[in-house]
This record gives C-alpha cells, sequence and structure tokens, in this order.
C-alpha cells in the first residue's frame, strides 16, 4: 500500500516549497503560538446549521449548539437547554434555556430564536425525511422567554439522541435567517453560540476560526483555529513531520474524510517525538449487497460472498490491526444491538457447496461460474481515488474469484457512488454507518428512505415491507422490551439475509507533537473537542 519513495518525494517537494514567503519547514518555529493548525481535505462550506453536504459536521459542530448533547456512556446532558421535563404520556417535551447566552452577533439566545430554528427546519421538512423527530413534531410554542415547548405526534423513545444530533436541529442567530424564514437555499452568515466564530475562508486553501469570547462555557485554550486544505492523506503526514500542521485527528484510511493512511498512523506510533491515541470503535464499515440487481438477489449467492470474503487477511494487510474486524452491522455496545449473532465466517469450502447446490456451475479450474447463459458476475462500486476502498475491493475481487465469482470493480468519483447509493445501480457498494447517537435508532429509520443504500439494497427482499414496518413500531414503542424484541428482529433478518459484508469497526486516531495536551475524542464521530487542546 505504501509507497515511500512518492512519500519521500511529496515530503521534498513541501520542504521546497513556499507558503506565504515561509518555508514550510520553518513553520512551526515562526507561527504564532495561540494558533492551533488541524487540516481537512476540503473547505468547511457554507455552515449552514440546518443543512448537508457540503457543510462539514465537525465544523458545524464547531458553531452551533442543540438543546441537549450527547455525553459520556451515552447521556443525555444540558447544552443551551439547561434542564427539561417530560410528560407522562411521552409527547410534550418542555425545554429550560440557559440564561444569558448570546449568539456570537450579540442577538439573544432565548425561547423565540429557537422557534425561527425549528420553524426554519420545518419548512424544509422533505428534505430531512431520514430523521424521524421531523416527522413527529405536531406543534412547537414559546412558554416565556427562557421556555420552549414541544409536542409529538406520538411518544418518540430516541427525541433527545436526535435533538443532540449535529444537524440539523441546531441553533443560527435570527439576524441570519433570510427573510421568509426559510434556511433551505442558505443563510447570510454562520453565526452560532458554540465556542468558535467562522472568521475566514479561501476556497482550496483554508477556513480560519477565532475564539468566541462571548462563549458561554468553556473558552477555547487556543485564540485562533486554522483549518488547511490539504486532500491527500500522505501529503497531510508531511505537513505533521515538517510543521505545517499540529495535529492529525479523525479517521484513518478509506472512510470517505480520511485523514492519514493506516501505514503512516503506524510509523508515527513508532517516533519519539509524536503521540498517537486509537478511539474507540466509532461506526462500522461494511458493503451492501443488492438483493434486487443481478445475482446478488440469490441468497446462496449473497451467502458465497460473505463466505469467501478473507476479512481477517483485509484488517491485517490493508487496515493494519488499526481497526477491529467486523462481523455484525453495529458493535455489541450498540443499544439493544448484542444479540450474539453468529459470525459467518471465512469458509471457502462451504461458499463453493452453496454456489453448487444452487446450480451456478463451474466450468473449469479458475473458471466464472455460469448458471445458464448468465455467468457470476457482480458489479462492486467504490470510489475511485480513495487508496483504501480500493485496496479493500482488490482484495475481495481476489477472494472471490477463487470460488468462481467475478467481481468487476467500478471506481469512480463521489458523485457517481453517491448516485449508484441513491438508484440502486450496484451489485456491491462500500458504505458506512453512522456511530453514535444515531444508533441503532437514527440508521434503522434511514433505512426506508430511498435515497439510501441500505433501502436500495434491501429491496429484492420479501419481507422488505415487513422489516420497514417494523422499524417504524420499534422507534415508536413506549416499551423496552417489545423495542428490544424488534431491533433483534430486524437485525437477525438482515443477518440471515446477508444484506451486508462487514468489514471492520472503525476507529478513530490522533497524531500530535508531545507539547500539545488535552488532545481527546469526542462523544460522536462528527465532534472534534478543540476547546481543550493547549500548548504547553
Amino acid at each position: 500500500m505504501k509507497n515511500d519513495f512518492l512519500y519521500g518525494l511529496i515530503k521534498t517537494l513541501i520542504c521546497l516549497s513556499v507558503l506565504s514567503g515561509v518555508p514550510a519547514c520553518e513553520a512551526l518555529a515562526q507561527r504564532d503560538r495561540d494558533t492551533l493548525v488541524y487540516s481537512w481535505p476540503g473547505n468547511v462550506g457554507e455552515l449552514n446549521p440546518h443543512m448537508y453536504s457540503p457543510n462539514q459536521m465537525f465544523a458545524q459542530a464547531m458553531v452551533y449548539e442543540p438543546l441537549v448533547r450527547y455525553g459520556e456512556g451515552g447521556s443525555i446532558v444540558p447544552s443551551l437547554a439547561e434542564r427539561w421535563t417530560i410528560s407522562p404520556d411521552g409527547k410534550v417535551y418542555t425545554f429550560y434555556l440557559r440564561r444569558q447566552v448570546v449568539f456570537s452577533d450579540g442577538q439573544p439566545f432565548n425561547a423565540e430564536a429557537v422557534k425561527r430554528n425549528f420553524e426554519a427546519v420545518m419548512a424544509n421538512r422533505a428534505r430531512h425525511r431520514w430523521l424521524e423527530l421531523i416527522a413527529q413534531i405536531d406543534r412547537f410554542e414559546v412558554v416565556d422567554g427562557h421556555t420552549f415547548r414541544l409536542t409529538l405526534k406520538n411518544s418518540y423513545y430516541p427525541t433527545l439522541f436526535e435533538l443532540s444530533l449535529v444537524r440539523p436541529l441546531r441553533f443560527l442567530s435570527p439576524a441570519s435567517i433570510p427573510e421568509g424564514g426559510s434556511t433551505a437555499s442558505g443563510i447570510k452568515k454562520p453565526v452560532g453560540t458554540g465556542p468558535w466564530i467562522l472568521a475566514e475562508t479561501r476556497k482550496g486553501e483554508y477556513d480560519l476560526f477565532v475564539r468566541n469570547e462571548h462563549y458561554w462555557g468553556k473558552k477555547p485554550r487556543f485564540k485562533k483555529l486554522l483549518v488547511k486544505v490539504i486532500t491527500d492523506p500522505n501529503t497531510r503526514a508531511v505537513a505533521m513531520e515538517t510543521g505545517e500542521i499540529d495535529l492529525i485527528l479523525g479517521t484513518a484510511g478509506g472512510h470517505g474524510a480520511g485523514q492519514i493512511s493506516y501505514d503512516m498512523f503506524e510509523r508515527f506510533s513508532r517516533d519519539p517525538r509524536y503521540e498517537t491515541r486509537l478511539s474507540k470503535p466509532m461506526a462500522t464499515q461494511v458493503l451492501a449487497l443488492n438483493t434486487n440487481r443481478g445475482p446478488t438477489r440469490e441468497l446462496a449467492v449473497r451467502t458465497a460472498v460473505l463466505l469467501g470474503v478473507n476479512k481477517t487477511a483485509i484488517v491485517k494487510n490493508v487496515l493494519r490491526n488499526v481497526d477491529r474486524q467486523a462481523e455484525t452491522l453495529f458493535p455489541g455496545d450498540v443499544p439493544y444491538c448484542d444479540l450474539g449473532l453468529k459470525p459467518m465466517g471465512y469458509d471457502p469450502i462451504r461458499a463453493a457447496r452453496l454456489l453448487d447446490e444452487a446450480l451456478w456451475r463451474k466450468p473449469a479450474p479458475g473458471g466464472i461460474r455460469v448458471k445458464g447463459d448468465q455467468s457470476l458476475e457482480i458489479d462492486l462500486s467504490f470510489i475511485g481515488n480513495d487508496a483504501f476502498q480500493k485496496a479493500i475491493a482488490e482484495s475481495i475481487q481476489g477472494d472471490l474469484r477463487k470460488i468462481g465469482i467475478r467481481i468487476n470493480l467500478l471506481g469512480e468519483e463521489v458523485d457517481s457512488v453517491n448516485n449508484r447509493q441513491r438508484t440502486g445501480e450496484f451489485g456491491m457498494i462500500f458504505n458506512a454507518t453512522w456511530g453514535a447517537p444515531y444508533e441503532p435508532h437514527s440508521y434503522l429509520s434511514s433505512m426506508r428512505v430511498v435515497s439510501h443504500a441500505d433501502y436500495q439494497a434491501q429491496l429484492g427482499l420479501a419481507m422488505k415491507a415487513e422489516i420497514d414496518a417494523r422499524i417504524g413500531r420499534m422507534l415508536l414503542s413506549v416499551n423496552d422490551r417489545e423495542r428490544q424484541d424488534l431491533v433483534r428482529w430486524i437485525l437477525t433478518t438482515l443477518h440471515e439475509q446477508a444484506v451486508y459484508l462487514p468489514i471492520s469497526f472503525n476507529s478513530a486516531v490522533a497524531v500530535y507533537r508531545k507539547e500539545l495536551s488535552g488532545v481527546d475524542f469526542g462523544h460522536t464521530r462528527h465532534e472534534i473537542p478543540f476547546e481543550y487542546i493547549e500548548r504547553r
């Protein structure tokens, strides 16, 4: 995977480059000590709190805050709401807001501001249909200046979890909401109550955040946070070594916005100049198998795929044992998900037998199986410039060739891959779960949304309508035992139907110089607690 010559060439070029007239190798010594320098593959976007890509979630969480926050051990803790009450029927939530909180433009944070934001989100409710809470909102009202009441159509147990999400229910200054009250097409300016203010953006270069001096909570130690745009993980690693950046924190390898390669994380771990840390698993990297298209419509084929892939070798050789091997869609510590499901395991002999029994004939040693005039070929879609998705895809291709399955690798642009997820034009496709606090409720809820890969992958199942119905019942159940039983049935069914090929439980990584302290991971994979970091 790692090309040491290419890495050395990149390092040499960066050291010889000139950034604002200062050689990159001298940047650390001459940079303002009150500025923390991070990096990201692209600019953070407009930072509309009520919308999605290209708004980057880690940056939205820096600027905007929720009523309640997801905390240690899956607890829900106060944020902009100091406390709250829930009616006996579970439908009415009354939030008592913090006083003396202001938006960074000086506008007061109060119940009217909360109402204005809820109105903006509900005006664009079709865009948020993946989130069941939006569908369950009946009405909301200002009780008094600092009391806000939310009334639901039904008792909905994930309410507080979904109010803690990075988007869409966080709060923008009323002065930044466009005339007419809708934020669907943009905002005037990214202004929140959070610890950071977006001060400047240069397309393709950086985003500069400054400390919110009026922040009601614990103020950041650094006065400024500079987020440099570095698109390539190897270039980012070199920037760390040359002093251009202070910190690498985020997912490794091929997980969307991978911050560093697994090989480079290993290298930094052995270098005494740096501290490295690994988070607990935060999400699952999986491939979805299409039950509604091509050979993967057959359960025997899907099961053979799962049995024929040597995940242990992938985790060792591609993921460098940074991530833990996954056998289920969610890890057992996710609520309701410790089900004792039997792992498929790596068993190419059994996989071949299943294909034989399903009349997929292998005409010659090393040949591709056929049934009638159909050959056993599956298209596997991945992001073409993602080296780790490509490496995993190639490993899967090699493993399945041994049992007579041809995997056609389709490496494409991100937009093309996302379009395949929406339309179902795939045989297998890379996917990932969302981590806490979305799991399992919000992620399961999204399986009912047509534009999601999960929906498309499940569409050929005879029990798809029943899966969706049970998800709906689970979300609205007021009985914990009933919810457990429903989640068990849903996940067991998807497991037995071999809809997903889990690869690994994905952890976040951190690399930083020993002069920094306070570096830690957030309670969710989308939040980075920059405010606790300081230079010794």
